[in-house]
């Protein structure tokens, strides 16, 4: 009698919507892998970051064991890891996936495109819900998980001079950039970011774009490249990317994915402030510390890699029906974006300069 009465009374309790004791809920233990190498400053910290906060925020029923590249899967293996469903969670960049679908690249950045304040708008705005329709078909649901802001156009052990100076320059560099440069004459690798450094100081490659001020001198490139060039035409921004294998991310309860959202957005906006309170110093240092030559490109390849980012994106959207919903999206945000950025950041960034 007393045990009907008490399994009436939690029927009650249910029905009432009175929640489970946090000791009674089901708890997750799930693995991270990463595209970063351990240890690597802002990025990898994110998700360091990222799992940290989750489990706090979660009274520890979702942890989350990060691995960084080469320690569980190889850097380049994230996608296909977390696709699977062999590993829950993946944290790198749309842009090393041109492989897989093509209009995944254009959720990172493109080639003399929009700023990260306005690339995360567009992607807040419709990008997101485009992005996750690409995604859905590698059973994958992504979130945006940070912005380098603007690179640099990368190290160079060859002078840029002219558009022929290009032809038959091994670079590594990834993205819509990567098939930009190769119509541009080059000799375009694919490689991730632990292998960047020995491949430049033993001359596999005669240059190579990896971020901005404060990561390329954690790397040490001022040691293995002569020449440090701008702007960073490929990578006006960078948003990265944690993706969640879809099949987990469903079988999660609501207020766990409200956690795991809620503290995506924190990573992702403590991501693009780390690398703006760092980059300056950062340059300070390379440019005062170890004299690094600093070069800036000169119009006319600019003028000409603008040109054929122009053909390698229509030719994307010729080819590729997603790739054309994105480029679609995107142009239309740009134009609607364009007129306030004119007179609002780009005229106070001339008006600083007058003297």
């Amino acid at each position: 009698m007393k045990r009907r009465t008490f399994l009436a009374g939690a029927g009650v309790a249910t029905g009432l919507g009175l929640s489970t004791p946090a000791y009674a809920q089901k708890r997750y233990r799930w693995k991270l892998v990463s595209t970063w190498t351990p240890n690597l400053p802002i990025l990898q910290d994110a998700a360091v970051l990222f799992a940290d906060r989750v489990e706090k925020a979660s009274g520890k029923r979702l942890r989350i064991k990060v691995f960084g590249a080469g320690e569980l899967i190889p850097a380049l293996g994230v996608f296909d890891a977390v696709s699977s469903g062999s590993i829950e969670m993946g944290v790198s960049s749309p842009y090393y996936w041109a492989g897989k679908a093509a209009a995944a690249p254009l959720f990172a950045t493109r080639p003399f495109g929009l700023p990260a304040q306005q690339h995360r708008a567009w992607i807040r705005a419709d990008g997101i819900k485009l992005w996750r329709s690409l995604y859905a078909d590698f059973n994958l649901v992504p979130f945006p998980f940070g912005d380098t802001g603007p690179q640099m156009a990368g190290w160079f052990n060859k002078e840029i001079r002219t558009t022929a100076d290009l032809k038959g320059l091994k670079m590594r560099i990834p993205g819509i950039a990567a098939q930009v440069m190769a119509e541009a004459g080059s000799n375009v690798v694919l490689m991730p970011g632990g292998e960047i450094y020995t491949a430049l100081e033993r001359n596999t490659i005669d240059a190579t774009e990896w971020v901005s001020p404060f990561l390329d001198e954690r790397m040490g490139l001022y040691r293995a490249a002569k020449y440090y060039y701008s702007p960073g035409w490929h990578e006006p921004c960078s948003t990265l990317e944690l993706m969640i294998n879809k099949a987990k991310w469903e079988k999660l309860p609501n207020d766990l994915r409200a956690i795991v959202e809620s503290v995506a957005r924190e990573v992702d906006a403590w991501t693009l402030a780390r690398f703006e309170q760092e980059n300056g110093p950062a340059l300070a240092r390379l440019l005062e510390k170890h004299k690094v030559e600093l070069r800036s490109l000169p119009a006319p390849v600019l003028k000409k890699l603008m040109q054929i980012t122009k053909d390698v994106i229509a030719g994307m959207a010729a080819s590729d029906p997603m790739a054309k919903k994105v480029e679609t999206s995107y142009s239309r945000f740009r134009a609607s974006a364009r007129a306030w950025s004119d007179i609002g950041e780009y005229a106070m960034a001339q008006a600083l300069r007058l003297k």
